[in-house]
């Protein structure tokens, strides 16, 4: 019988090969905030921060994370064999591979994960850009810019919808409360007009 790896190791590696790529929860949240602060003017790094980290939980985005960096590192020591070592290395323009890696991990979080992921593809924001800039070092992140744009959209998808869901807790407990304060000045009045009554 085979040997079933504990989630824990997973997700212990998937958080090491992003640290050792460069890649910090702080990186990725600062894109969450750039994304979410025009619709929360409140907004601090805190949640976003949290929010990362709870995607960061999920096993599919770790699954993804340790495939697609282990094809970036493979890259960048010349072990995958031709074409694709070439593919991948130079970043190929009509490779869509990291694209469809990374997607695959943002449908879980709903419409709002897949346009943001559209457009931090498209636009490079943060950490994204540094990493999709080709760099002399000979290092290879045709995967991992894909993958954090993927945790940064579904972090960003996450936290509004559970923002919205506080803005509506809090309406329904402020009109709770209203009630409740409407129903007590009726009591009220109806025991004083039973005083003068009585």
């Amino acid at each position: 019988m085979k040997k079933q790896v504990h989630s824990i190791e997973v997700r212990n590696a998937a958080l090491a090969r992003l640290t050792e790529r460069g890649v910090t929860v702080e990186d990725i949240a600062e894109i969450v905030y750039l994304m979410q602060s025009p619709y929360h003017p409140d907004l601090t790094m805190e949640p976003c921060i949290e929010s990362v980290k709870a995607v960061l939980e999920k096993r599919e985005m770790q699954h993804a994370i340790l495939v697609g960096v282990e094809l970036d590192i493979l890259a960048e020591k010349g072990l995958l064999s031709e074409p694709l070592q070439s593919i991948i290395a130079s970043d190929e323009g009509l490779f869509g591979c990291d694209e469809t890696l990374a997607l695959g991990s943002v449908f879980g979080y709903g419409s709002i994960a897949v346009t943001t992921f559209g457009h931090l593809d498209k636009h490079k924001v943060g950490v994204i850009k540094r990493l999709d800039t080709k760099s002399a070092e000979g290092r290879v992140h045709t995967f991992l810019d894909d993958l954090v744009a993927s945790v940064a959209a579904n972090a960003s998808s996450r936290m509004a919808h559970r923002m919205r869901d506080e803005q509506e807790a809090a309406a329904a407990r402020e009109e709770a409360l209203a009630q409740h304060n409407a129903e007590l000045r009726l009591e009220a009045k109806g025991e004083e007009g039973n005083e003068q009554a009585g």
